[in-house]
């Protein structure tokens, strides 16, 4: 039994009222009429008037009725609009706000994740100490630079798949490779030609040297590096400030290596490198002695600043040195408790989404250090990156592997949603006939449309305003233009036949072929492909991020495969998410309404300011860095898709502090069906 039906039998017998007047509603009825007692259906612009043998009411009328409990029937951006608009009234007459699945619309906010538990000094007393000292050494790695992974032992393993890419197979490499190295440090600080030396002693041999695997690694481990710009920032001011300044670094790399990672992060210094390997000593060894002989040989006056408690502090602190402790991305990732997610990073593709999400999130150690101390995101390229990145690059990649396994010869990205999701393909098929397809709902529909059965189809999707308004966005027919419903019939469907012509004249001039053609659109139930079908001889397959109501098409001759399963999107998060998704993945390019005579698209007056696209195309900006940090860093056999991970990075959009204003001043527009809602009511 599901969660909605539990709430039926609880409430069985209570007067109910259904919010939404769309087909999703007559489903709801039809399915659940026996453990219900409606009193009527709710609307936003509707409050009299009949539906699915319902009355339409207002909500006063319900609550003068008696109503215990709504029901909402809506998108998830659309429950959270409601519930900001009806919600006070419910609670003040104790009336039950639910979703479609049975969740309630009135429960308290869940409270976003923040740093109110986590403990550390600030970087005002950084500096503090800093202006104090007259030698500040820094450690490097987790302190000044990170990497795109999770753990820095990932990158043994990402090397060994390179490796086994390369036919070169060394058993069991990524644990030899970790366990060398600690056995070699226990007495001296290594380099890594000695650690490899080992490594392939005890592996007994390979086609490689020691020195050719060292160098691999180098490179692999330097592409993955970025800098935590908040540090390295700290560290240009204390070299401005005239300060001796020192990196104080374990490091199996020698200092020409150490030079180019400081070089590439401008981080030029003329002062001293104390480097592990070639003092042989480590840390919890000699090292800072080392250190200790740059100032007066006591550790007065020198201040060293690192992440790791144990390296870092307390070692440092025995020799007399002044410390200040920077967390690193995963110690801030593990202060909030992994944010729940530990229990679904199983692969190494999720260690390395996990590691891109970290590095990014937690790039700044100071960030606990705000006001509010919640989790913030700054800008509309981060909530691309973080939260819609890993998402788009499982759907892409599943795309991928279907349009390959089908052998599809070209596909249709539909216009707005296929902009990006195009853009993104074509960096990984280069072989697949990839066409940027102008089409919307609108438009497939004013050519499409061939006979009254269709325009009572597309008269059962309700529009939220007036029957003339309908009329002019659906089909660009003004009411005065026709005398009556049959007139007004015969002028839609005989313009659609002109429409239905230009539509093909513009398909002739993209040169589709009429070899097996698939089509790309995000979350539909079909309508567009339904009509774009009948333009083309050949079939078409929908490949679809989502398709709610998959029944709704079943016996229309739709072919539809979506990435979610109407069983995935039941139980998971998804559905109340996607939006957010929806809203980023467009184009800058308003939406086409029909082809004139010539095959020239007619678009629709832009709605958006310049600043809104501007806005979404910084998000956009954020999903290619993602999609291009990954694949890039995974083989192609490793690119494991794991939406539940997915969702759980999607998610966190509600959690966070997001202080881009003109993201959160974007609007999501659904033409169509005459609704605008503002993208703040979507996230919640």
């Amino acid at each position: 039994m599901t969660k909605i039906e539990e709430v039926l039998k609880q409430n069985k017998g209570s007067k109910a009222a259904l919010y939404g007047l769309g087909t999703e509603t007559e489903r709801f009825l039809n399915e659940h009429k026996e453990n219900m007692s409606v009193v009527g259906l709710l609307d936003g612009f509707r409050e009299e008037g009949e539906l699915y043998g319902c009355p339409i009411i207002s909500l006063k009328s319900a609550i003068a009725n008696g109503v215990s409990l709504i029901i909402v029937i809506a998108r998830p951006g659309s429950c959270k609009a409601i519930t900001r608009r009806i919600g006070h009234v419910c609670r003040e007459h104790h009336v039950a706000l639910l979703d479609v699945r049975g969740c309630d619309l009135l429960a308290p906010r869940a409270v976003a994740y923040d740093f109110c538990d986590v403990r550390g000094e600030s970087k005002a007393k950084l500096m503090r100490k800093i202006e104090r000292a007259k030698i500040v050494s820094f450690d490097l790695f987790d302190t000044l630079i990170m990497r795109k992974v999770w753990d820095y032992t990932d990158l043994f393993e990402l090397l060994e798949k390179k490796l086994i890419g390369q036919g070169i197979y060394i058993p069991d490499f990524s644990r030899l490779r970790l366990s060398v190295e600690k056995e070699c440090s226990k007495n001296c600080a290594p380099d890594l030609v000695e650690i490899y030396e080992e490594v392939l002693r005890r592996a007994g041999g390979s086609f490689f040297l020691a020195e050719e695997l060292a160098e691999m690694e180098w490179k692999l481990d330097f592409s993955l590096m970025l800098p935590r710009t908040s540090v390295c920032d700290v560290f240009r001011e204390t070299v401005s400030a005239g300060k001796r300044v020192v990196i104080t670094t374990d490091s199996y790399y020698h200092r020409y290596q150490i030079r180019q990672i400081l070089s590439r992060f401008h981080l030029e210094n003329d002062e001293a490198l104390l480097v592990s390997c070639e003092k042989r000593t480590s840390k919890t060894q000699q090292l800072f002695n080392y250190l200790k002989d740059m100032g007066d040989g006591y550790g007065k006056d020198i201040l060293h600043i690192g992440d790791s408690i144990t390296a870092d502090i307390e070692f440092a602190q025995k020799q007399g040195i002044e410390t200040y402790r920077i967390y690193s991305g995963s110690d801030l990732f593990d202060l909030l408790g992994g944010m729940g997610m530990e229990t679904e990073i199983q692969s190494l593709s999720d260690r390395v989404k996990t590691g891109l999400f970290v590095s990014r999130m937690f790039n700044d150690p100071f960030m606990f250090e705000e006001d509010d101390r919640r989790l913030t995101v700054l800008d509309a390229a981060d909530i691309g990156y973080l939260f819609c990145g890993p998402m788009i690059t499982d759907f892409l990649l599943w795309l991928y592997d279907r349009i390959k396994q089908e052998k599809y010869l070209q596909i249709l990205f539909c216009a707005r949603d296929g902009f990006l999701v195009g853009r993104l393909y074509r960096r990984i098929d280069r072989e697949t006939k990839a066409f940027y397809f102008l089409t919307s709902r609108t438009a497939a529909i004013r050519a499409g449309v061939e006979n009254n059965a269709d325009l009572a189809y597309v008269n059962s999707m309700k529009f939220s305003g007036t029957g003339a308004e309908s009329l002019r966005v659906r089909f660009g027919i003004k009411t005065s233009d026709i005398q009556n419903e049959k007139a007004g019939n015969e002028v839609i469907l005989n313009r659609s036949g002109l429409l239905r012509a230009n539509y093909r004249k513009y398909i002739c001039k993209l040169g589709i072929s009429e070899d097996k053609t698939a089509m790309f659109d995000f979350v539909a139930k079909g309508t567009t492909q339904m009509y774009i079908q009948k333009l083309f001889p050949q079939h078409i397959k929908g490949f679809y991020f989502l398709q709610p109501e998959p029944e709704f098409m079943a016996d229309r001759g739709v072919d539809i495969e979506p990435f979610y399963s109407d069983e995935e999107k039941d139980r998971s998060v998804i559905f109340d998410n996607y939006y957010i998704l929806e809203t980023i993945l467009t184009s800058p390019y308003p939406q086409v309404e029909e082809f004139d005579e010539n095959g020239n698209p007619v678009h629709s007056q832009e709605t958006r300011s310049g600043k809104d696209i501007e806005c979404f195309k910084r998000a956009q900006n954020g999903i290619v860095s993602y999609f291009e940090d990954y694949i890039s860093i995974l083989p192609e056999a490793e690119q494991i898709q794991n939406k539940r991970l997915d969702e759980m990075f999607l998610a966190l959009v509600n959690r966070v502090n997001i202080k881009d204003r003109e993201f959160m001043e974007l609007t999501v527009e659904d033409p169509f069906f005459g609704r605008m809602t503002a993208i703040r009511d979507v996230i919640g």
